[in-house]
């Protein structure tokens, strides 16, 4: 919030002063809660080590011992304890019956009023108009969106408004590394289909 704060007020052409409370938080020494601890949880959590994060987690399934260890995360079999522990929340699960609208106006209120909610699954994970009255009466700081529900949002969507959260337009594995990564993963798929070996990525029906 902070970074978007001061790249209006540095590009705005009537600021003439910052204001002295103008602060943002550290993430340094936060908690972060996890929720969908699979590969792309998994990866956020390595990378909040390296900020000295305490780390929690609540997924389906528990994480072998020697992983929550090489990562220092603890897991959590109620959402609600995650929750009401985390400065910051991040979403990380696949859509589904179970998950959607798995956050919506209880989770939220169990959660800091100092914590922000992070979303890069899917909009529909989130109760949106749960969201919009949350961080309009400052039940939660604030909330960073990759993704919204439809996705874009329309103009008009309260969303849009308010001044304590970043949208972007599911634009988070948006690198060329990462295009390029993803292609090359398509590639090796097809090749093994071709040749009549495993497939790298197949994906089984549930």
């Amino acid at each position: 919030m902070c970074l978007h704060a001061g790249c209006q007020i540095a590009m705005s052409p009537d600021k003439k002063h910052f204001a002295v409370d103008w602060l943002g938080v550290e993430v340094t020494g936060a908690t972060l809660g996890i929720i969908g601890m699979g590969s792309i949880g998994y990866k956020v959590a390595q990378r909040a080590r390296a900020f000295n994060m305490r780390i929690l987690y609540h997924n389906r399934n528990r994480r072998k011992k020697e992983e929550e260890e090489a990562v220092g995360a603890h897991y959590c079999a109620k959402m609600e304890d995650l929750l009401q522990q985390s400065d910051f929340v991040m979403l990380v699960v696949n859509l589904s019956a179970e998950t959607r609208k798995l956050i919506g106006k209880k989770e939220l209120g169990l959660m800091k009023p100092t914590a922000t909610l992070i979303n890069i699954s899917r909009g529909a994970v989130i109760d949106q108009d749960a969201l919009v009255e949350a961080l309009q009466n400052k039940v939660i700081r604030a909330a960073a969106v990759d993704v919204t529900y439809p996705e874009p949002l329309p103009r008009d969507h309260p969303l849009l408004s308010l001044s304590n959260v970043i949208i972007t337009p599911h634009v988070g594995t948006g690198t060329v590394q990462a295009l390029h990564r993803m292609a090359e993963e398509a590639i090796a798929n097809i090749l093994a289909v071709l040749n009549g070996q495993p497939i790298p990525s197949e994906v089984f029906p549930k």
